[in-house]
């Protein structure tokens, strides 16, 4: 008698269901719970001191944010991430692509390549910080001394007009590495006989490239976009390292939740407002929720036609 086989990857049920269960337990207490935790404190006058007792009070910390007194600032701050993420995404997924298709050819030393590309990702942040603050050092960094072979100078991460500028570009070498290895792997899936029955049709390379990897790499398109957008929209320790927490110039809504929340500045102390940072967060959340869907639907009814 043929036994039919089952279109179930594993022989047993049970222990997939465990692992699912177990995952999902560790998702809802290291992630669900906090947000939830995060919205619930978003409603109080929390500062996080012990002894001071929490009050509910309702969406007074939402319309202090989106209050006369604070919309100037938050308007800034919204304006600043927005372009931080827009920006920072658009360069480095270009950028990867462009990288990712240089090393996927058979150079020598191309395992350096890849390393020397990756390497700024495995870096800490006060490390990066450290090295992109000596290179833009206005006291006789090799930036200015570059400038001073034109006889003019800059303050660099101080001047309001370059400061989001030069943090974005710091931004973008130190994750493209990420984005680089997702193109690779997708071009390393793409079969080698779609080339070739292409170039037998006469396609170009640039032919070959619109019609053939494009349209194969659509997938690893969307995943770097998603994870580039998030990853903008979220950072705030190379603002913070490199300007500082009080500049207007580079002020992003994630450091405005650390800032409130933990202090940073002259006159911020732990006690100020930690509900008020939780309020700022959630904006933030539903901001980039709404990014992401938005972004997601787009990218995937780009798939379809492609």
């Amino acid at each position: 008698m043929a036994s039919t086989a089952s279109p179930f990857p594993f022989p047993h049920r049970f222990p997939v269901r465990i692992s699912f269960f177990a995952g999902f337990a560790v998702l809802t207490v290291f992630g669900l719970v906090p947000a939830a935790l995060v919205l619930v404190a978003s409603f109080t006058d929390l500062r996080g001191l012990p002894g001071i007792p929490v009050n509910f009070i309702g969406i007074d910390n939402y319309r202090s944010f989106f209050s006369a007194a604070h919309l100037d600032d938050n308007l800034n701050a919204l304006k600043n991430t927005l372009v931080f993420a827009g920006v920072s995404t658009v360069v480095q997924l270009a950028l990867a692509l462009g990288i990712s298709v240089l090393l996927n050819r058979p150079l020598r030393g191309r395992a350096f390549y890849r390393s020397v590309v990756f390497m700024p990702t495995v870096l800490g942040v006060t490390v990066i910080g450290l090295v992109w603050s000596l290179m833009f050092n206005p006291s006789g960094g090799p930036a200015a001394k570059v400038l001073s072979w034109f006889g003019t100078d800059s303050a660099f991460f101080g001047d309001p007009k370059l400061a989001l500028a030069l943090v974005t570009f710091v931004q973008i070498w130190a994750v493209v590495g990420v984005s680089v290895i997702i193109f690779l792997a997708g071009l390393q899936s793409i079969p080698e006989e779609l080339y070739e029955a292409a170039s037998i049709d006469g396609a170009s390379g640039w032919k070959r490239f619109r019609l053939v990897t494009l349209p194969l790499l659509a997938p690893s398109i969307t995943a770097n976009v998603l994870l580039g957008v998030v990853n903008a929209m979220q950072s705030y320790q190379l603002t913070y390292v490199l300007t500082g927490p009080s500049n207007k110039a580079t002020q992003v809504l994630s450091l405005m939740v650390y800032v409130q929340g933990f202090g940073g500045t002259s006159g911020t102390t732990l006690s100020q407002s930690q509900g008020y940072a939780a309020a700022i967060s959630m904006v933030q959340f539903v901001l980039v929720g709404a990014i992401v869907v938005v972004t997601m639907r787009y990218l995937r009814k780009r798939e379809a036609r492609l």
